[in-house]
């Protein structure tokens, strides 16, 4: 991958660097949505990510590159408001859609998604997560001048609602009325900054520190429900793949939601759970039939489970994601 020039002056410009000449851009793999370097060469190891127009999915999926100055905002809020939630943010050159970010060493950082396919299930990651969840729904709620610094509406909906719950109902028709009344509900709350992408591929893990989490590109003010049902879906998701660890990411769900629960007030997080809830088939049906499948479903007999379960609480909602978790790990030879 050929790194353009006007990056490297980026750097220098910005004072993170002295010398665009002596820098090292390695590709870092993973994502779909932006091209990402590790950077050395600089006064410190940085992480530099470009928005692609073009996500690589095998679905055409096309959307505006401006998202990166959006997650920018987002770390800048998460800076002052949930210190801690957030890797800390180095710089943005907005005209070329990039942001700068310090390198976390993957001696002491990994992802938390390998480590959960790999049947290693970390019962306080999952609260922690939870923990800084709830934490955002009580530091952005109902603030006004959030709402408009992130006013990304159609944005959320190209990236989020349309290829996710939309797309899944153009392909089943039959559940299209339930799948869009949850994507017009979601799109219609305004109530707290959100995340937009709280999956496992976007959570670093460390043994001496919190986790953290990257990638706020769609980050959004709206319905908070969505960020836990979206993290909660993938705990669900890796449940299939990994049955003997199905017990325990049973336990991590409700970790999760326990330290949601104390972060956010009783008021915020019960029915921050309930929209969660009624969220979670449909999510589980778009990673299986969206614009982004996950690619651990290796067979159709793992895919058609989600689909089944995915049909059965879409058509009648359960009271609790352990209800769904119950369901959808029911197999006789665990």
């Amino acid at each position: 991958m050929t790194v353009p020039i006007e990056i490297a002056e980026s750097l220098v410009a910005k004072g993170l660097a002295r010398d665009g000449s002596h820098l090292r851009f390695v590709p870092l793999t993973g994502g779909v949505s932006s091209d990402i370097w590790k950077v050395s060469g600089a006064d410190r190891p940085l992480c530099v990510k470009r928005a692609r127009d073009r996500l690589a999915v095998d679905a055409v999926w096309e959307v505006p590159i401006e998202r990166n100055h959006y997650e920018a905002e987002f770390l800048r809020v998460v800076s002052a408001e949930v210190p801690g939630f957030a890797p800390d943010l180095l710089a943005e050159v907005e005209a070329e859609g990039l942001i700068v970010l310090p390198f976390l060493d993957s001696a002491e950082w990994t992802l938390w998604k390998p480590q959960l396919l790999a049947g290693s299930v970390d019962i306080g990651v999952a609260r922690c997560v939870g923990g800084h969840l709830g934490r955002l729904i009580s530091a952005t709620r109902e603030r006004p001048d959030l709402a408009k610094r992130f006013d990304t509406g159609a944005l959320f909906e190209a990236i989020r609602l349309d290829p996710y719950l939309r797309e899944c109902a153009r392909r089943h028709p039959e559940l299209a009325v339930r799948l869009n009344a949850l994507a017009d509900t979601t799109a219609a709350r305004r109530e707290t900054l959100v995340h937009g992408d709280v999956s496992p591929k976007n959570i670093m893990v460390s043994e001496n520190e919190a986790p953290v989490i990257l990638d706020a590109e769609c980050a959004w003010y709206g319905d908070p429900a969505f960020d836990l049902a979206f993290v909660l879906n993938h705990l669900l998701l890796k449940g299939v793949v990994r049955p003997d660890a199905a017990d325990a990411l049973a336990r991590a769900i409700s970790a999760l939601i326990e330290g949601h629960a104390r972060a956010a007030t009783e008021d915020q997080s019960g029915p921050v759970l309930e929209r969660a809830t009624a969220l979670l088939p449909g999510l589980l049906l778009a990673r299986v039939d969206g614009k982004s499948p996950v690619e651990y479903l290796s067979g159709e007999a793992m895919k058609d489970r989600v689909r089944a379960t995915a049909r059965r609480f879409l058509l009648t909602p359960a009271d609790h994601p352990l209800e769904i978790a119950e369901i959808l790990n029911r197999n006789p030879h665990r």
